[in-house]
């Protein structure tokens, strides 16, 4: 698709605009969204991003599978919802919705929840509308568990995007060679394997709590630690929210991925993986400093007003 040359239309929310043309049936590939936007690609994502918190295709892709949920409930077969939503198959399809909602599709029923955790309150609303909540669900809420999982997933998010700012050399130098946090993931004294060590903790863990198979190590190189967290930190904050909401804290996880097998409970493994990455953090802004980067402290104390605002009495509903 060529790039538009004609200026969007005035006189409409231009959050709207995006959002439509997130949504819009055609619209599948970031180009033709972007196209519908009258913005190039990248300031298309950009404005999205910024107004949303969500990537247009995460966004894209979980109103998708809101409204596959809805139309499943409402009688629809998986394959022809699968279809709808865009997969090329339903065994991909039957994947995706069973990481997002907890359940395959075919365990849905028309009085069972549709609406995924969202950092922006933008959910499918049958027949073909959207809803916006006042208070999205999916906003960090002083649920202190959740609160740290969405500080960590931004704060891990940031870190990603300053370190794309560096030269390959500063990226994977290796500054403290001796530097090993966990015995079994060996040392990570550089910014490039801190930050990988990030994201594939929670991509280990989500695949012992899914029972998946022990995840390929990916890519470290930054837009693909990127795209690596924008997916695993989705699943990573619906699968805490779900524990919280289910008060599965005490559950036992039987780990097959470990040699031999170990149990552990789910509240054991969230506070394991929020130590260790509140770590990790730290030491990849030691890094970032040493090569000359100005970054911020990773306060939660500075994150969360930007997050979170409380709504004061007296306030209209």
């Amino acid at each position: 698709m060529t790039e538009p040359t004609t200026a969007p239309p005035t006189g409409r929310d231009r959050l709207r605009e995006l959002l439509d043309a997130v949504l819009d049936e055609d619209n599948s590939r970031l180009s033709a969204m972007a196209g519908r936007a009258h913005a190039s690609p990248f300031h298309f994502s950009r404005q999205l991003s910024a107004g949303t918190g969500e990537s247009p295709v995460a966004l894209r892709r979980r109103v998708l599978l809101e409204r596959a949920a809805w139309r499943i409930g409402q009688g629809r077969s998986v394959t022809d919802a699968a279809f709808e939503a865009g997969y090329a198959s339903v065994e991909g399809f039957t994947r995706a919705f069973a990481r997002a909602f907890g359940h395959p599709p075919s365990a849905t029923t028309s009085g069972s929840g549709r609406w995924l955790p969202a950092p922006n309150g933008v959910h499918f609303h049958p027949p073909i509308h959207l809803w916006v909540e006042e208070d999205p669900r999916g906003r960090p809420s002083m649920d202190m568990t959740v609160l740290q999982a969405h500080h960590d997933v931004d704060d891990t998010a940031l870190l990603i995007r300053i370190a794309a700012e560096l030269p390959e050399e500063e990226y994977r130098r290796v500054r403290e060679p001796e530097l090993t946090v966990l015995s079994w993931d060996g040392p990570e004294g550089s910014i490039a394997a801190t930050l990988d060590r990030l994201v594939a903790g929670k991509e280990t863990w989500l695949a012992s709590i899914e029972g998946a198979d022990t995840p390929a190590r990916g890519a470290d190189d930054p837009e693909s630690l990127r795209v690596r967290h924008e997916e695993a930190g989705a699943r990573w904050i619906a699968t805490v929210t779900d524990i919280g909401r289910r008060d599965a804290w005490g559950d036992r996880l039987i780990d097959a991925l470990c040699d031999p097998p170990e149990s552990f409970l789910l509240g054991g493994v969230v506070a394991h993986v929020l130590t260790y990455s509140a770590h990790r953090r730290l030491n990849a802004r030691r890094m970032l400093r040493a090569a000359g980067v100005e970054v911020d402290q990773g306060d939660p104390l500075e994150w969360l007003p930007k997050r979170y605002t409380p709504r004061k009495q007296g306030d209209a509903t």
